[in-house]
């Protein structure tokens, strides 16, 4: 995996974001939220659409990753249909077809299938919004670059949904450094992947428990793939508390200028909760898209 996360890193440098490390007291910041898409996900997104070099795209997505892969799509002068479940931030959507893409909107448990089927009537490229290896080596590259930015970090607190991100990190980093602790953070109401990893297999919970959490970009499942790779890499879970996700979108803001998301806090909260181990920390702040009225609530 270390191979492609490396190729991808090559790949994408002049399309992207090499984002800075923020500091924030004792805390280091991942600022993922600054890339022009609002988040992470313009990484995996642009990978796969240069590797793979398609004559459109599709998929289906929270919002993020749709804004991302319509922002790729672009670049590569490409068809791009984006499906989003009911009740995406309309921030999220707004931006999706501010990009270039077609925006589909269906009920909660039709956009999977609801992609695929745009996919195979119209012959677009399906990209996933994590179950891709190279949507997954895309996000890794920001492993690469919090190790290079700070050689001596003992612990990388990361944001687990659908594993893309978490895994690529992990992968990257327990690669080149083994020493260092790689965490995941789920909502204490969308704790799917602490749950499976307990056990060793996956455990699936509904959309309506996972849509309970306000981290609207953390309500998706590992697949398989991401599943395998957290497992093999990843050093355990932490969960976090609603109220502890809006007092570290509070903290981003006050302490270290930064917007973040609630899907984009939680690796915050999980370090300001303290039960995050210590020493010197990095959390990936994934992404800044949030809508606008939560953001004012929240800072109130």
């Amino acid at each position: 995996m270390l191979a492609e996360i490396e190729r991808a890193a090559d790949r994408i440098g002049p399309a992207v974001l090499r984002t800075p490390l923020v500091r924030a007291g004792d805390l280091w910041l991942k600022a993922e939220s600054l890339q022009r898409v609002g988040s992470f996900k313009i990484r995996g997104a642009t990978n796969a659409v240069m590797a793979l070099r398609p004559r459109g795209v599709v998929t289906h997505s929270s919002g993020n990753h749709g804004q991302a892969l319509a922002y790729a799509a672009r670049e590569a002068g490409i068809e791009c249909v984006v499906v989003v479940p009911e009740g995406t931030p309309s921030v999220k959507m707004e931006a999706i077809k501010a990009w270039g893409a077609e925006l589909a909107v269906v009920p909660r448990g039709d956009r999977h299938s609801a992609a695929a089927e745009v996919a195979a009537g119209r012959d677009l490229t399906l990209i996933p919004p994590y179950d891709h290896p190279l949507v997954v080596a895309g996000q890794g590259t920001i492993g690469l670059e919090i190790l290079r930015d700070l050689p001596d970090v003992e612990v990388v607190l990361v944001p687990v949904s659908g594993g893309g991100l978490a895994s690529g990190i992990a992968a990257a980093v327990k690669s080149l450094a083994s020493g260092v602790k790689v965490l995941g953070v789920e909502p204490e109401l969308a704790a799917d992947t602490a749950e499976s990893l307990a056990v060793g297999h996956l455990v699936r919970w509904d959309d309506e428990r996972r849509f309970r959490t306000i981290a609207d970009g953390l309500r998706a499942e590992p697949s398989e793939l991401t599943f395998g790779l957290l497992r093999d890499h990843l050093d355990g879970m932490l969960t976090v508390t609603e109220d502890e996700i809006r007092a570290a979108m509070r903290h981003l803001a006050r302490r270290a200028r930064l917007v973040a998301e609630p899907s984009g806090a939680v690796a915050t909260a999980a370090y300001l909760s303290g039960r995050a181990p210590r020493g010197r920390t990095v959390a990936v702040v994934s992404g800044g898209n949030v809508d606008p009225a939560l953001f004012s609530e929240v800072l109130a």
